[in-house]
């Protein structure tokens, strides 16, 4: 290099090296500029470099909003420029290199860029794209772990002091996460560890595959900036979810210095609207894989990110493998909360068989059945006279007949495999071929209807009710949509359809202590002289005259 030239090492570019053989030399964000630096804190025209009349290459601020700073200090007017200078325009760093010293600088800064995961480590990062031209590091998880947790972790001199109250951390956090027994709790534990020992660390947040589904949703996140002092936020729009989406897929550890200018980052406008610069962020690793992204970011300067780069990752990566086995137990806990009241919600409909089923199979969106187009057999039940029995009995005595009605009522219903809609005054909607798909549901329909004809008979022979009940039972069969119909406050397993209204207006025609059938459930059974025709029906609503149905209620008496 000749004597009278000048190069800039542009250290948040990875040591590139420009060189200055005249002037002036315009730097900023403008594109027109000899050296483009599009990064938080440059002006368009932040500074220019020239020689002045004695060959002294000077530097001089041209109105930035920030400044100018060399070796840390703000210039103010042209300053002279010396070998090995460092200079600094809002978020990048320079290095000046004068005569024909070798560029040591640059090549100890490109050592430091960047480094990929082990190669054949089973938490080994798939890096896609140049790192050369960005400040990252990037690191796979195992190796971080090896480097805090292994015997030849702890550096020499004051970085030793740094190791042993960061370790001495980690142990206290362990235990705390041991009795965790909250998300909030396990948050908590992390964000004081993050906010007391990685100096700059401005937000951070929890990120968890809730759901299992590869979704990530923001848990908590703290901000310290404003006030010094920890503070939970639930704003998550500062949240780069390109840098996570790829921590949780790569399965890597990511600390950028500049984002905007990470070449793996390239094209995501939420990175340069969100002004993201120093971020850093590493998976929460369950026994199963990823279950979630510890996230955070800094306003640093590059000279700030250079000073630990490495030892922060990996100390923020140990914390992620800390996080996740209480996280993960969280997780378990929350399932079963969800399971337990998915089951409870279920038994109010179907019989324990089907629950179990339902379970088992995983039949569920979100904990819901979702609405499906289905074949079924619909059954209405309702007490013949309920009305002004009700008002010869107190409101206790109704309730005290009506628990006792409905109990003996479901056994059979449940015997072969219904449904409970819902009870309707006292009324019971029941149905069958749904959720569990059931060729036979019109013959488990007309079964659970004779059931309940002859167990209240012998009911009323036992003199197990307060007065003596006779019931109307109407059953049609045809389609409906069956499943969870609801709002995010309550949510019914339901049928709709007109094979439903059909059924609600035959019990009108019913013999009281009968049943009656439709022409469709009538073909869908076998009729073994159970049922004789009735004839055809106009009811309100229904386009059609419906061919009913009776049963003969001499077969009552057979077995």
């Amino acid at each position: 290099m000749a004597s009278d030239d000048l190069v800039l090492l542009v250290m948040d570019q990875g040591g590139r090296a420009v060189k200055i053989a005249s002037g002036p030399f315009i730097m900023g964000r403008a594109t027109d500029c000899q050296l483009q630096l599009p990064l938080n804190g440059v002006s368009r025209q932040h500074a220019k470099i020239e020689r002045n009349s004695a060959g002294v290459w000077t530097i001089a601020d041209m109105g930035s909003k920030n400044g100018t700073f060399v070796n840390a200090r703000m210039t103010d007017g042209a300053e002279a420029l010396r070998d090995g200078d460092e200079v600094q325009l809002g978020n990048a760093l320079l290095r000046v290199q004068l005569g024909t010293r070798p560029s040591a600088a640059a090549a100890h800064a490109s050592e430091s860029i960047a480094t990929p995961a082990t190669p054949g480590s089973p938490l080994e990062a798939t890096v896609k794209g140049p790192l050369a031209d960005s400040l990252v590091v990037v690191r796979g998880v195992e190796k971080l772990k090896d480097q805090w947790l292994g015997a030849d972790a702890m550096p020499a001199g004051s970085g030793a002091a740094q190791a042993v109250s960061r370790l001495k951390d980690l142990v206290e956090i362990a235990k705390s996460l041991s009795t965790a027994n909250s998300i909030e709790a396990i948050f908590d534990a992390v964000r004081d560890a993050v906010f007391r020992d990685l100096k700059g660390i401005e937000r951070m947040a929890l990120l968890i595959d809730r759901s299992g589904t590869g979704t990530l949703e923001m848990i908590q996140a703290a901000d310290i900036a404003l006030t010094g002092k920890a503070k939970l936020i639930s704003d998550q729009n500062w949240i780069s979810h390109s840098i996570c989406r790829k921590v949780f897929d790569e399965k890597i550890a990511v600390k950028t210095g500049d984002a905007m200018s990470d070449s793996r980052f390239e094209g995501k406008v939420s990175i340069v609207i969100k002004g993201i610069r120093s971020a850093m962020a590493v998976p929460v690793w369950g026994e199963t894989g990823v279950i979630g992204v510890l996230y955070s970011d800094a306003r640093m300067t590059i000279r700030d990110w250079h000073q630990a780069a490495e030892d922060d990752l990996s100390f923020f990566s140990t914390l992620g493998n800390l996080v996740a086995y209480s996280v993960q137990r969280w997780l378990l806990q929350e399932r079963l909360k969800q399971e337990e009241a998915l089951r409870g919600r279920l038994q109010r409909y179907h019989s324990p068989a089907v629950v179990q089923q339902l379970m088992a199979e995983g039949a569920f969106s979100e904990g819901r059945l979702v609405p499906q187009d289905r074949e079924i057999s619909i059954m209405f039940a309702d007490i013949v006279g309920f009305t002004s029995m009700s008002e010869r009995m107190t409101p206790t005595q109704i309730a005290t007949l009506l628990n006792a009605f409905f109990d003996e009522m479901l056994d059979e219903v449940f015997r072969v495999g219904g449904t409970l809609d819902k009870f309707i005054g006292d009324c019971i909607m029941a149905f069958f071929g749904a959720p569990e798909e059931q060729h036979n549901h019109a013959a488990r329909a007309v079964a659970a209807a004779v059931g309940m004809l002859k167990r209240l008979r012998q009911m009323n022979e036992a003199k197990r009710l307060p007065e003596p009940i006779t019931l109307r039972i109407a059953i049609n069969t045809g389609r409906a949509v069956v499943g969870d119909v609801g709002s995010a406050q309550r949510v019914d397993y339901t049928v709709l359809g007109s094979t439903i209204n059909a059924a609600s207006r035959m019990e009108s025609i019913c013999p009281p202590g009968g049943l009656v059938i439709s022409e469709a459930t009538f073909n869908a059974i076998d009729n073994n002289g159970q049922f004789s025709e009735l004839g055809e029906y106009k009811f309100k609503g229904i386009e059609r005259p419906i061919k009913v149905y009776s049963l003969n209620l001499a077969t009552l008496d057979l077995p």
